[in-house]
């Protein structure tokens, strides 16, 4: 396998890109369970933001370095200037922001979770497109009983789609933390591996599969999907129709289907 390194590994979110457009971002604070800082979110939101369909980047995985926790949540650190009601809203505008950014990527994305998995961790998670953990996941928002902060109204309607609002209101007013029997059962995630190895190798083996497929169609689905939970522009798909019957890839798709060959798929 090739690798082209974007960022140093001593940095904090370690961003590459490996043979057949397979991206990975690691959270790398493995010492502080990858909590999260202010900048590494800022990274996230940019690598995210810069993906396109026909670039180099065919899926997205990401994880968090070790097998101790995908992401602990928010660095403490981050919190400590947060005082007025401007600060607060702030906070919260950004963290929309980022995990809007994760959310409208144009590519698949991947969470390979591994262990805790909690707050801003929880919230980048619920974000991704699919979601595969180790068997010692423990997934949740405990700010109930540890921060006395809120999510803004818009990451609970993101829960609320994945979980269910039933289970998003018991889950947070508990401060309990999901683990993986129930995550699999509630279709939290959709698989449970044995230890971290296997985790890495199943979502690399996922991510080369999704890689094959119409760069249009999966940018269409979750486009799609996404617009359904938003008031402002749900029922409107004018645009993502004709981006795909109207592509170059659908041309390629009926030749390829009518040659008995395999299609080569170029996300235009």
């Amino acid at each position: 396998m090739t690798d082209m390194p974007i960022d140093a590994a001593s940095e904090e979110l370690v961003y590459e890109i490996h043979d057949g457009g397979i991206a990975i971002a690691t959270l790398n604070r493995p010492a502080q369970r990858n909590a999260l800082t202010l900048a590494m979110y800022e990274r996230l939101s940019e690598i995210c933001a810069g993906i396109e369909p026909d670039g180099d980047v065919r899926v997205l995985i990401i994880t968090g370095a070790g097998s101790k926790a995908f992401g602990a949540g928010t660095d403490i650190a981050a919190f400590r200037n947060v005082s007025t009601r401007e600060d607060a809203l702030a906070y919260e505008a950004k963290m929309d922001r980022v995990l809007a950014a994760i959310e409208q990527t144009r590519v698949p994305t991947i969470a390979a979770i591994a262990g805790a998995c909690t707050g801003g961790g929880a919230a980048i998670a619920a974000v991704c497109d699919l979601r595969i953990a180790t068997a010692d996941l423990r997934f949740g928002f405990p700010i109930a009983r540890t921060l006395g902060n809120c999510l803004s109204m818009t990451n609970l309607a993101r829960l609320a789609a994945l979980l269910g609002a039933a289970r998003t209101k018991e889950i947070l007013f508990t401060a309990r933390l999901i683990e993986a029997p129930e995550a699999l059962s509630i279709g939290l995630v959709s698989e449970v591996l044995s230890e971290h190895s296997a985790l890495m190798s199943r979502a690399d083996a996922l991510a080369r599969q999704l890689a094959t497929h119409a760069p249009l169609t999966l940018q269409a689905t979750k486009e799609g999907l996404r617009r359904l939970r938003d008031p402002g522009i749900k029922g409107r798909d004018e645009d993502l129709i004709a981006q795909c019957y109207t592509s170059a890839d659908f041309r390629e798709g009926m030749e390829a289907f009518l040659a008995k060959r395999q299609p080569k798929w170029r996300g235009r």
